[in-house]
């Protein structure tokens, strides 16, 4: 981190956090974060799911809603962006305050609810998209819809020729009964509809809760499979409270963080086991030694977010390159080769 961008961050900080994260897209988009572009390496560059990927740290949906900062987070050191989520129609989501910040946890609790402009307004801005980048879609429903999984196919096939990818959001714990689109005949269902949809035929992907029990995860390994997903990304946020301090560790809404580390990395592990689908690891990834530890739990890919809240834009280089000095000192010729290596110690 620079001392630009630790100033930044203190001064942040002393804004409510939902204001803050607004004023920190405007400052990315002003010029003010790196321009270095992508970390890469030939130990580095790797294919998920389809895509050439020059790093396999990607940025996590929640952090550009709207896709308003497409061109200034190309610039950063992230391999791979996902935006959104997005859903039809636009919507304002839950009453504020519904984002906190868990400092002594290294933490946050949402409960934004999907807010975002709607899938017109984002596919625009997805359709003048500067080249370059890998950036994918987070799909969502909106909460007063009657037909939700209807909804999932409509922002894909509005959005769908403008990105790379997209995923599949049955996880958020923030839009009431989401999550039960996570069950084996409704989550088939489900992805039968969007894979009708998926007219440009781009990679999907399926994002799954961290609380799912083994039968669970087994379903969804089975159905992610028969649907055709490319991808799981493994895991949203948490409503679980276990172990934290910081004084808003009561309020309602998932949690994300450090404290969601090791929940995520035994699921993702689990996972592991029961697939042979690439898997995105998210949850609680702030450091190389974090980001090194999902791939070999079973990760071909990882994802943050929260942790630049505490670590700045720049995390993302910082993590990129500590897990290349790491897979050169195990003697790995490319991250590939260290997928799933010590999957068993988290099973």
């Amino acid at each position: 981190m620079t001392m630009l961008e630790g100033i930044g961050l203190h001064v942040l900080r002393r804004f409510d956090p939902e204001r803050a994260h607004g004023l920190a897209l405007k400052a990315l988009n002003a010029g003010l974060g790196p321009r270095s572009g992508p970390v890469t390496s030939d130990r580095l560059r790797c294919t998920v799911a389809g895509l050439d990927l020059p790093n396999p740290v990607g940025l996590a949906a929640g952090f550009d809603k709207n896709a308003e900062c497409l061109a200034a987070l190309g610039r950063t050191g992230f391999g791979f962006l996902e935006v959104g989520a997005a859903t039809p129609l636009p919507q304002d989501g839950n009453p504020r305050p519904r984002l906190y910040r868990l400092t002594e946890d290294r933490a946050a609790i949402n409960r934004f609810g999907f807010n975002n402009q709607g899938m017109v307004t984002i596919g625009e801005r997805l359709a003048a998209r500067p080249a370059g980048s890998i950036v994918g879609l987070n799909l969502g429903a909106n909460k007063t819809s009657d037909n939700r999984a209807a909804d999932f196919a409509s922002v894909l096939a509005h959005c769908g020729a403008y990105v790379d990818f997209a995923t599949v959001n049955v996880s958020s714990p923030n839009t009431e009964r989401l999550r039960d689109l996570q069950g084996k005949d409704a989550l088939a269902a489900l992805l039968g509809g969007v894979k009708a949809a998926n007219v440009a035929g781009i990679p999907m992907f399926l994002k799954i809760a961290p609380n799912l029990s083994d039968a669970d995860l087994a379903d969804v390994a089975q159905v992610a499979r028969a649907s055709g997903v490319a991808a799981i990304i493994a895991t949203n946020t948490t409503l679980s409270r276990e172990g934290l301090t910081s004084a808003h560790k009561g309020e309602a809404g998932g949690l994300s963080g450090q404290p969601l580390f090791e929940r995520s990395t035994r699921v993702l592990a689990k996972l592991s086991s029961l697939t042979d689908l690439p898997l995105i690891g998210v949850g609680g990834v702030g450091s190389a030694a974090q980001a090194y530890a999902k791939i070999r739990a079973g990760a071909s890919a990882v994802q943050l977010y929260t942790a630049l809240v505490y670590g700045g834009i720049s995390l993302a280089s910082d993590i990129a390159r500590g897990v290349d000095d790491l897979l050169a000192r195990d003697g790995f010729t490319n991250v590939a080769d260290a997928v799933g290596t010590r999957r068993e110690e988290w099973l």
